[in-house]
């Protein structure tokens, strides 16, 4: 195995070496990045131009590698949830609840978790995918040069920041979720402070799409560019806003119908080329946008049940299922979870006797995304490749793990 990835590694360095070998004398080789704001990051793209006109883009990444799996090997279970924080640090819940998922389905205690706590896991983990898409548009706004979403997104964002601070204790770091159970129920009055975040964001959403996802200007730099068919997004792996961005209605909340979510009433936004056409930049935008939109509702029902069906009781303990010591049955094993930039799965093996996993693979989404890149900004302008990168919303931690 170690011969075959070396020898991948040298052919792969000669392919690139004739690569740069070969450019024209009327062609440059530039850096974007890595300290280069509108790459999301530590990424460094070395572009081949020929003026404005990008004819090949190579991504170089690592700059923000931690060793993510080979800790796995040296930590328990429970132990490797703080570090699943710290892939996508934007959808931390969401990266807990994934991890979380797979080692209660090896322990074959998934289906004795209670409901509430599947409830607030959901909500939680919504509430966090609306903070990580706000991130995502009011990013990409200030990309393209609109100052004001990117001021307005992080306005809304802090209240589900603030939210989730009071449940956890950490801001964005949360280790909240635990192999079954929470670390703590959420507090009195946070079912209140939700209705009456959703209502306040609700019309703060009409704004900003009146702002940003009709505007003139914002349309004429997204809609058309960085077109991505569907076939090339499922040859990359792609999945999330990106596959949906494509014109495939795929959510693996409904595919899998993991935790309560097949009790939930909601839609999966998919591009429909109102503007534009299936696959561009501002089709995989609006996918975000309706995203939040669905959140919002699913965040409604979540409370409507912790308030009424699965209310708060003396009783219950968010801890009574949360194992002393977790030893698995010796197996392999993949979970997958609907992070809010795609796919989040992990892939564990387990040997039977110990409490610390023999190895953890991560897949992250970001990476398998951000690997199109190359394919979909061939021929575009250089103002047009920063609408790309922007449109795919990575985040390194993740890329590099």
């Amino acid at each position: 195995m170690l011969e075959t990835n070396t020898y991948n590694y040298q052919e792969a360095l000669i392919r690139y070496q004739e690569k740069i070998k070969a450019v024209a004398a009327q062609e440059m080789v530039l850096n974007l990045g890595p300290q280069h704001p509108s790459t999301h990051g530590v990424l460094r793209l070395e572009l081949i131009t020929d003026g404005e006109i990008v004819k090949e883009v190579i991504p170089h990444i690592g700059y923000l590698h931690r060793c993510f799996e080979k800790h796995g090997e040296s930590l328990n279970y429970a132990q490797i949830i703080p570090y699943t924080d710290r892939m996508d640090y934007l959808a931390s819940m969401n990266n807990n609840h994934a991890f979380v998922m797979g080692v209660e389905r090896m322990l074959g205690i998934e289906n004795n978790i209670p409901k509430r706590v599947e409830y607030i896991r959901v909500l939680v983990c919504e509430l966090n995918r609306i903070a990580s898409h706000l991130i995502a548009i009011g990013t990409y706004g200030i990309d393209i040069g609109a100052f004001t979403p990117f001021l307005w997104c992080f306005r809304d964002r802090e209240h589900i920041m603030n939210m989730l601070e009071w449940a956890s204790g950490a801001r964005m770091l949360y280790n909240y979720i635990w192999v079954g159970g929470l670390f703590y129920d959420i507090p009195v009055g946070f079912e209140k402070r939700c209705e009456e975040f959703v209502a306040y964001f609700k019309p703060k959403m009409k704004e900003l799409n009146q702002l940003l996802t009709d505007n003139q200007i914002f349309i004429s730099r997204t809609a058309n560019v960085g077109v991505l068919p569907l076939d090339v997004a499922i040859n990359y792996g792609c999945s999330g806003p990106m596959l949906r961005g494509s014109g495939l209605k795929y959510d693996l909340r409904r595919v899998d119908e993991y935790s309560v979510y097949p009790e939930i009433d909601f839609e999966i936004p998919f591009a429909k080329g109102e503007i534009g056409q299936v696959g561009d930049c501002w089709n995989r935008y609006k996918v975000r946008i309706d995203e939040i939109e669905e959140s919002l509702k699913i965040i409604e029902q979540c409370v409507k049940k912790l308030t009424k069906e699965h209310k708060r009781t003396t009783e219950f303990d968010p801890r009574a299922l949360v194992p002393k010591k977790t030893v698995p049955k010796a197996q392999d094993f993949y979970v997958r979870a609907e992070n809010p930039k795609g796919e989040i799965g992990f892939y564990f093996i387990a040997d039977g006797r110990s409490d610390k996993p023999f190895r953890v693979k991560s897949r992250g989404p970001s990476f398998c995304n951000l690997s199109v890149l190359p394919e979909i900004s061939k021929g575009v302008m250089i103002a047009d490749l920063v609408a790309i990168i922007g449109s795919l919303d990575i985040v390194l931690g993740e890329v590099d793990r």
